[in-house]
């Protein structure tokens, strides 16, 4: 079995990214991995609606809107990894326009990184419904093993969901 050399972590930098990254780090001290990877993906879809809006005059466009969008996600990582026991030098952050889910594996992939770590919530639960979730894209295609990160509150949700749900094998626990 192959040493796992190198973690991503993608952000949507939702109010989970704290602990994803949180998660991502512990894990990358406990494995003595070399690099974290740290991505976020612009949705090619937002980038394609403030051009539409460009065009009907107003004074914004699609370049302008990732250059804030990347300043505003540089500073996010900053103050989330501030207080952080990782060498910095072992971190990278990669911000990239596509579509999320295809953008990621490809990074993975083109990274050779040796394990994913991602929170499976960024949207919520209406959102999710109508979008579909980068997180389900993820867990059915990828090559690369992902650790999927579940947040305190998340995580007590779903333990009462199955407590107060019937067993599906009567008799066995």
């Amino acid at each position: 079995m192959k040493q796992i050399e190198k973690i991503m972590v993608p952000l949507a930098f939702s109010p989970y990214s704290k602990g994803i990254v949180d998660y991502a780090v512990m894990l990358a001290g406990n494995l003595k991995v070399k690099q974290l990877l740290f991505v976020s993906v612009v949705n090619q879809r937002d980038v394609d609606a403030v051009e539409t809006i460009t065009s009907f005059g107003y004074e914004v466009d699609g370049k302008h809107y990732v250059k804030e969008i990347e300043k505003t996600r540089i500073a996010a990582l900053d103050e989330l990894v501030k207080d952080i026991d990782f060498p910095r030098e072992q971190m990278k952050l990669i911000i990239s326009v596509g579509k999320p889910a295809d953008k990621l594996l490809k990074l993975a992939v083109r990274e050779e990184v040796d394990m994913i770590v991602m929170g499976v919530k960024a949207k919520s639960e209406i959102v999710h419904a109508f979008t579909g979730s980068v997180a389900e894209k993820l867990f059915r295609r990828s090559p690369i093993t992902i650790v999927s990160y579940r947040e305190e509150k998340i995580a007590a949700k779903l333990r009462k969901r199955i407590v107060e749900k019937k067993p599906l094998f009567p008799g066995k626990s």
